[in-house]
């Protein structure tokens, strides 16, 4: 079989141009289409979706701008220059509850006057201390254990002398009940409340001790305490 081509090349040329020129005008129209469509949606969503966005945010702003403005003394509260001047007065006014295990440590008596604790309150906005416990050697240990409170006293320094004060003031018991502990023995029950002196959990006292006062008190009660409990302070080796 025999073909001839009858098309020159200068014509096979040109319809391949056509070819590709119709090619990239229908790429150009698509991509235009596709880049139409793009504006479009970022336009929606700028203009439309934007804007419910931004007029729902005012309104909550508005609303929480009001209820912020019906609170009394806002700028006192919220103000952070105000906070950062605070920030001493809170500090200096942080009682330090750790000191009163000290104070434990030096007013239970010791055997056969000790007693349990079983419960522990402190209220500070009275300088209060209750405590609530048992004894085994009945009223005795329980008189004793408040003579020891009467007695004790808090030494502390102000950063320039050392000072000493009751640690205790308007001392009571109360509740006083006789019952059996968990092992069965047979205990006197009570409530022992107290005054304390604001130095001892003050943070601007500083080396706070709690002693035991031996001296000025002479009543019977008093003798009831046991001798062992308080002595002289030891002498000096150099002599002073």
């Amino acid at each position: 079989m025999i073909e001839i081509n009858l098309i020159p090349d200068v014509k096979q040329e040109l319809i391949k141009a056509q070819h590709v020129r119709s090619a990239v005008i229908s790429a150009t129209i698509l991509i235009g289409l596709a880049s139409v469509a793009v504006v479009t949606l970022l336009a929606i969503y700028a203009f439309g979706v934007q804007t419910v966005r931004g007029a729902l945010a005012d309104d909550a702003i508005k609303k929480g701008s009001a209820q912020l403005a019906s609170v009394a003394d806002l700028s006192k509260t919220l103000t952070i220059q105000n906070q950062l001047t605070k920030i001493a007065s809170i500090h200096d006014s942080t009682k330090i509850d750790s000191r009163l295990f000290d104070v434990l440590q030096a007013i239970i008596p010791p055997i056969p006057n000790n007693v349990q604790i079983s419960t522990f309150r402190i209220d500070s906005s009275t300088n209060q201390i209750t405590i609530d416990g048992q004894a085994v050697n009945s009223y005795a240990a329980v008189e004793v254990f408040k003579k020891t409170i009467e007695a004790a006293q808090v030494s502390y320094s102000d950063g320039k002398n050392t000072q000493t004060i009751a640690l205790a003031t308007n001392v009571s018991t109360s509740n006083t009940s006789y019952g059996e502990d968990a092992s069965g023995v047979k205990v006197l029950r009570f409530t022992i409340s107290f005054n304390y002196a604001p130095e001892l959990l003050s943070p601007l006292s500083q080396n706070v001790k709690v002693t035991i006062a031996n001296q000025g008190n002479a009543t019977d009660s008093y003798l009831g305490v046991p001798k062992s409990i308080f002595v002289d302070r030891a002498k000096d080796l150099g002599g002073k």
